[in-house]
C-alpha cells in the first residue's frame, strides 16, 4: 500500500499517537532536513550582526540604544524558530485540516488594515500597529494561507485516488481562493507582495500538475493586468516613481533613483572582501535608507564584500536546493505542492530583493529571508521551514 494511504497504516498521521510511534520506530533527529535548518539558523543570525552594524549609529531609531534593533532581530528569531518547532509538531496535515480557519484569520486581519487601526509605513498601508513598539504585518502570513489553500483543493482527489491531476474546475476554486486576499493587499497597496503571490501560485500550479494552460493563460493576463493597471493610474505615485527609478537610474539621483543608486555604491565599494565589519563607509554615514530592512543587504556587500554577500547567496541556495528535494521525494501531492509553493516564494523574494540592490529589479519593499529586520517576516519564514521539515518528517524513509 503506497501513497498518503500508508502513512495512516504504517504510523505516520498527523495524530498525537501518530508521533508516538514515529519517536518509538526511528528518531526524529534523523528525520529532520539539517542542512535547510542550519543554512536558516545562519542566515538569522548573519542577519542580526548586519542589522546591527546598520542601526547601531541611528539614535533616531534605536532610542539611544545602540543595542535596540540587535536585541529585537534575535527575539524575532527565537519566536520564529519556536513557531517552526510548533509547526513540526502539529504537522502540515494537522494544518490542512485547519486551513479554512486560517484562511478566515488571514482575511479578517487583512481587512483589519484598510481599517483605521491599520498605519502606513513607506507609503504602504500594511501594518497593523500593537503598541509597545510592535506591529504585524498580515500579508506576510496570507502567503502561507495561499499555499495552504492551494494546495488542499489540488491535491484533494488526486491524494485520494480519483484523479490523476487537477481538474479545471479544482484549479478555478483555487485560483478563486488566492484571488480574494490577492485582491485586498492590492487595495493596501502592497505592490511587492502581491507580486510574491502571483509567483506562488504559478509555483503551486506548475506543481499541481494542472494544464499548462492555465500557467501560461495566467502569465498572459498578468501581463495584461500590468498594462492595465499602469493605463488606469491605479498605482501610487510613489510606486510609479520606484519603476521610473528603475528604468532610468539617472532620472532623479537625489530623489527616486537615490536609494538604488546608493546601495550600488555601497555594495561596489567592499569590492572582493569588504572594509569590514562596522567599517562601511556607506553604512556608517547612513546613506542608504531603510538599510536594516530592505536595503540589508547593502551592509553585507560593503563591510563583507562579495565573499559575504555571496555566502548569504550560498545559504539561501541551500535553503532552496534542500526545499526542492523535500518536494521531490515526499509521496503525496500535497506535500509536493506546499514545498513547490515556498521555494517559489523564498526564491523569487530573495531575488527581488537582492536584485534591487544591484539595480537589476524594481524597488518593492521586500524584505530578504531570514535576514532583513521584521518580525512578521521573520516568523513567516520560519513556519514556512516548519512546513518543510514536516513533510520531510512525516514521509517515508523510503521515499
Amino acid at each position: 500500500m503506497t501513497g498518503a494511504n500508508s502513512f495512516q497504516v504504517s504510523g505516520y498521521g498527523p495524530e498525537r499517537a501518530g508521533w508516538t510511534r514515529l519517536l518509538a520506530r526511528d528518531s526524529l533527529a534523523r528525520r529532520l532536513d539539517w542542512p535547510i535548518l542550519f543554512a536558516a539558523i545562519a542566515l538569522s543570525l548573519m542577519g542580526s550582526i548586519l542589522v546591527y552594524s546598520a542601526t547601531r549609529n541611528r539614535t533616531e531609531l534605536n532610542q539611544g540604544d545602540p543595542y535596540y534593533f540587535l536585541v529585537r532581530h534575535l527575539l524575532n528569531t527565537g519566536i520564529g524558530f519556536a513557531l517552526m518547532i510548533g509547526t513540526v509538531w502539529l504537522g502540515h496535515r494537522t494544518l490542512r485540516t485547519a486551513v479554512p480557519i486560517l484562511y478566515g484569520i488571514s482575511v479578517f486581519l487583512i481587512l483589519l488594515v484598510l481599517t483605521p487601526l491599520g498605519s502606513t509605513v513607506n507609503g504602504a498601508h500594511s501594518w497593523i500597529q500593537l503598541g509597545g513598539g510592535f506591529s504585524l504585518q498580515p500579508s506576510e502570513f496570507v502567503k502561507i494561507t495561499i499555499i495552504l489553500g492551494m494546495a488542499m483543493l489540488l491535491a484533494a482527489r488526486v491524494d485520494a485516488g480519483d484523479k490523476p491531476y487537477p481538474d479545471h474546475r479544482t484549479v478555478v476554486q483555487a485560483l478563486g481562493l488566492a484571488a480574494v486576499p490577492m485582491l485586498i493587499v492590492m487595495l493596501m497597496p502592497d505592490l511587492g507582495s502581491v507580486m510574491v503571490m502571483v509567483i506562488i501560485v504559478l509555483g503551486v500550479l506548475l506543481a499541481s500538475g494542472a494544464s499548462n494552460r492555465w500557467v501560461f493563460g495566467l502569465l498572459g493576463s498578468g501581463a495584461a493586468g500590468a498594462i492595465a493597471v499602469w493605463q488606469l493610474h491605479i498605482l501610487d505615485d510613489y510606486q510609479i516613481n520606484r519603476f521610473a527609478a528603475f528604468a532610468n537610474p539617472e532620472l532623479d539621483p537625489a530623489g527616486v533613483g537615490y536609494n538604488t543608486n546608493q546601495a550600488r555604491i555601497a555594495i561596489g565599494s567592499g569590492g572582493l572582501t569588504g572594509s569590514g565589519l562596522f567599517q562601511g563607509s556607506q553604512t556608517t554615514g547612513q546613506f542608504v535608507p531603510e538599510q536594516q530592512t530592505d536595503f540589508v543587504f547593502t551592509v553585507a556587500g560593503e563591510e563583507l564584500g562579495f565573499v559575504g554577500g555571496g555566502l548569504i547567496i550560498l545559504l539561501l541556495g541551500i535553503v532552496l536546493w534542500r526545499a526542492c528535494r523535500i518536494a521531490r521525494e515526499t509521496t503525496e501531492l500535497y506535500g509536493t505542492i506546499v514545498a513547490a509553493g515556498i521555494v517559489a516564494w523564498f526564491a523569487f523574494q530573495a531575488f527581488e530583493n537582492i536584485g534591487m540592490t544591484l539595480g537589476i529589479m524594481p524597488v518593492t519593499g521586500l524584505p530578504l529571508p531570514f535576514v532583513s529586520y521584521g518580525g512578521s517576516s521573520m516568523f513567516a519564514t520560519w513556519v514556512a521551514v516548519g512546513l518543510l521539515q514536516s513533510i520531510r518528517v512525516q514521509r517515508p524513509m523510503s521515499a
